[in-house]
């Protein structure tokens, strides 16, 4: 059964916190993923915190509340916060060209793949008609890409033929990777998820001279009081990491997380880190309050404003296919998914609410129209697009 703490059931009707409890543990009890936990905050206060589940496969150990969750892409706002507060610092412009901190990075190729009558493929390289800017790492439309997620390109095979997606390079190699691969398409012209962030915290431990797990500690973690979020886990707290089913029991796909368990060489700024729910939240409470929270400020109201508005309105057809991953109804601000339209989406919402996700199963969203944040953290990467709809569209169905 669902295990909570002494939370404040507030601005949402019982019966659909009821309902929402259920549908999780059916889940559980469906065998599809081993436990889960979820926080509403509505109005500045905590509405619902409950862990459900077991924290592992083995079902040994309950989930906890604050049980450890590898948070990948939710890594992407905390190292986009760091970046816009050396803006805020005068330490960067965003329309800086990215060759200014990296000049490895001038004079990269755009690839155009053609497909001939037998099915072979050639690439023909270009010179890029302007440089990549730091906005184009926030926003995505910096021309890089994946080479594993999405469908298959000449670009993406040179990324894995590179190395680039392993996790035994370091910062400075993959600036190095990234200097010696083709663009998939002229910057500023598109949105393609990608090695965008993890250059972002590249340039991070440039601009500061810190590695990234200090920079992001000495000035996120600390201040904000986020004690247990990491690129690894200290051995002594070990215990309270989420882990997943080795095979998914619904794809029947392989289940392969990042190791929780040791400092990584690479710190990885798109997908690195591990987090709570309660960490989280002092987080997401910082971009809700519009950069200040308890008497700290990390960035203006005015950049949080920026940061969260859509920055693609003028990139026509950049928000088109099912390789944009913010889908239908949302544009994409400063790293974050930003909703445009209440319809179109396929799940409820509001005009201006933000979010983002990680590969093993995590979201969040605020919801400023409704005074909303909700932190869902589970370790399923092979369902995390189900389970985003479902729980959205449960918390929706509670809301007073």
């Amino acid at each position: 059964m669902p295990q909570a703490n002494d939370s404040i059931n507030a601005t949402f009707h019982p019966a659909g916190l009821v309902r929402l409890d259920q549908a999780i543990q059916r889940e559980i009890d469906a065998g599809h993923i081993p436990g889960a936990t979820l926080l509403l905050e509505r109005g500045g206060r905590i509405a619902h915190e409950k862990a459900y589940g077991a924290q592992g496969p083995d079902q040994s150990t309950p989930m906890a509340t604050d049980s450890i969750f590898r948070i990948y892409s939710m890594t992407k706002p905390i190292v986009s916060v760091a970046i816009m507060m050396l803006a805020e610092q005068g330490r960067l412009l965003i329309s800086d060209p990215v060759s200014r901190y990296f000049p490895e990075l001038a004079n990269l190729q755009v690839a155009t793949e053609s497909v001939a009558a037998d099915g072979s493929r050639t690439m023909t390289l270009a010179p890029c008609v302007r440089e990549m800017t730091i906005q184009d790492l926030l926003r995505h439309s910096a021309g890089l890409t994946y080479g594993i997620f999405g469908e298959s390109t000449l670009v993406k095979q040179a990324y894995l033929d590179s190395g680039i997606e392993g996790r035994n390079i370091s910062n400075a190699k993959l600036v190095d990777c990234l200097s010696r691969l083709p663009l998939a398409f002229q910057p500023g012209t598109n949105w393609e998820y990608s090695r965008a962030t993890d250059l972002l915290g590249a340039l991070l431990e440039k601009i500061s001279g810190q590695s990234l797990d200090v920079h992001l500690q000495e000035q996120i973690f600390t201040p904000l009081q986020m004690p247990d979020t990491g690129f690894w886990v200290a051995p002594e707290q070990q215990h309270r990491i989420a882990e997943a089913f080795p095979i998914d029991p619904v794809t029947q796909q392989p289940v392969r997380l990042l190791d929780a368990r040791r400092r990584p060489e690479f710190l990885s700024g798109g997908g690195g880190l591990l987090s709570t729910a309660r960490d989280y939240l002092r987080f997401v409470r910082l971009l809700r309050n519009g950069g200040e929270l308890d008497g700290v400020r990390l960035l203006s109201r005015k950049t949080i404003t920026f940061m969260t508005s859509d920055h693609l309105a003028g990139i026509p057809g950049a928000t088109g296919g099912a390789a944009y991953l913010p889908g239908p109804g949302y544009g994409f601000g400063l790293g974050f998914a930003v909703r445009n339209t209440v319809g179109g989406a396929p799940t409820p919402g509001s005009v201006g609410d933000f979010l983002w996700s990680g590969l093993a199963g995590t979201y969040f969203w605020i919801d400023p129209q409704e005074d909303l944040i909700a932190i869902w953290l589970m370790q399923a990467p092979e369902q995390r697009e189900r389970f985003r709809q479902m729980i959205r569209n449960l918390v929706h169905a509670s809301l007073t």
